[in-house]
């Protein structure tokens, strides 16, 4: 793949239309390729480059990026020694981690998610062009989707306190008229910001729900077994990896593995996890919608989905066949969403019979499953 001379992006307009973006790698190579790929996109300005943390945080301060790239690896000072101290001089940046699939480098990417970046970006190999262009794909969509979040903070009107929109609540679904059954398990679908606010539902529903969870965050297959390991801290109980034909057990909670879907099927009296690896959906595999018209097929109106933060619309294909069944949705709302996507197409779709914020979702799935009981 030829890289081509690295050039700063100018695109037409004013600089103040554009994203602001600053690359920080100590590869003159990943460089290289970032800013030409950045570069070719209309509306991306690549304001500053920079080889390594101490660069990158006195150029934060003089540029004040709306988007960070921030390499794991480096010289002199690391991406999560860093971050904290870019997050410090730039507070309305947006911090995009890139690391190699490593076990290791996996685990620091969740520390950094949890310290305040963004979101992550795995690199791709470098002998695989397939991969390449995954890379470009999502290095794009989440420059784009996080430096729109970045300029929204940063307006007036954005850091006013104002009431939820009258077009919001106008398209929240009425809940049902007729009693329906307390839901048998939770389906939680998950993107960009996804890792923190899994954290947030889990610590509050683990320890206590009685009833199977299954989660789909759109990660790697190197990143999904850390998060597992991650969010089991926080449950106080094992968080698993689906395998294929796996039994359901009454209160798991069950991660969908990178590069496979997750759905579930009966078997027998019982229902176990099946996984695939057909075609991506929503630029994704795993994806959310496979999951969730699984659990509409199995649990019916007996299922409860929700959908927390994320880019695109993955979930809400899947949100229409639980809604026929007679399922309920439950979506994060925009304010405490680091992207409004994919829980914002919910929404907007009238799928959703509540909005929350994510330090209220935990409560009020507890609050769902225990026929509301719990207050």
């Amino acid at each position: 793949m030829s890289i081509g001379t690295p050039r700063i992006s100018r695109p037409t307009g004013t600089s103040g239309d554009a994203i602001k973006v600053m690359i920080t790698d100590d590869s003159a190579v990943v460089r290289g390729l970032i800013t030409r790929w950045l570069g070719e996109e209309s509306g991306i300005e690549i304001v500053a480059k920079a080889s390594d943390g101490i660069m990158a945080i006195k150029m934060a301060a003089e540029h004040q990026p709306d988007v960070v790239i921030l390499d794991v690896e480096m010289p002199r000072l690391d991406g999560l020694a860093a971050l904290p101290q870019i997050l410090k001089a730039a507070p309305k940046t947006k911090v995009v981690m890139a690391s190699t699939l490593t076990h290791r480098n996996a685990d620091i990417t969740l520390r950094a998610l949890s310290s305040g970046a963004a979101d992550y970006l795995p690199k791709p190999e470098s002998s695989s062009l397939a991969s390449a262009k995954d890379f470009q794909h999502d290095l794009i969509a989440k420059v784009r989707a996080l430096g729109e979040a970045s300029r929204r903070s940063r307006s007036p009107a954005a850091r006013r306190p104002m009431a939820p929109p009258a077009r919001v609540a106008a398209r929240i679904r009425p809940q049902a008229k007729r009693p329906r059954p307390v839901p048998k398990a939770v389906f939680i679908g998950a993107s960009t910001g996804g890792p923190q606010a899994l954290r947030d539902v889990i610590t509050v529903i683990g320890p206590k729900i009685n009833i199977p969870v299954f989660i789909t965050q759109h990660m790697p297959k190197a990143f999904t077994a850390v998060l597992a390991e991650h969010l089991s801290k926080n449950a106080r109980k094992p968080v698993v990896e689906g395998r294929d034909g796996m039994p359901v057990k009454s209160n798991g909670i069950y991660l969908a593995p990178g590069d496979f879907h997750m759905t579930v099927r009966r078997s027998g009296a019982g229902v176990v996890i099946g996984l695939d690896q057909r075609p991506q959906e929503n630029y994704c595999r795993p994806a959310v919608d496979p999951m969730f018209r699984s659990a509409a097929e199995v649990y019916g109106d007996s299922a409860l989905g929700v959908v927390l933060t994320g880019m695109g619309h993955d979930g809400q294909e899947g949100s229409e066949h639980l809604v026929k069944t007679g399922a309920q949705i439950l979506a994060q709302d925009e304010a405490t969403s680091v992207v409004w996507g994919m829980p914002g197409s919910v929404v907007q779709a009238g799928l959703a019979e509540q909005v929350k914020p994510i330090n209220q979702i935990g409560t009020t799935i507890m609050n769902i499953v225990s026929g509301g009981r719990q207050r």
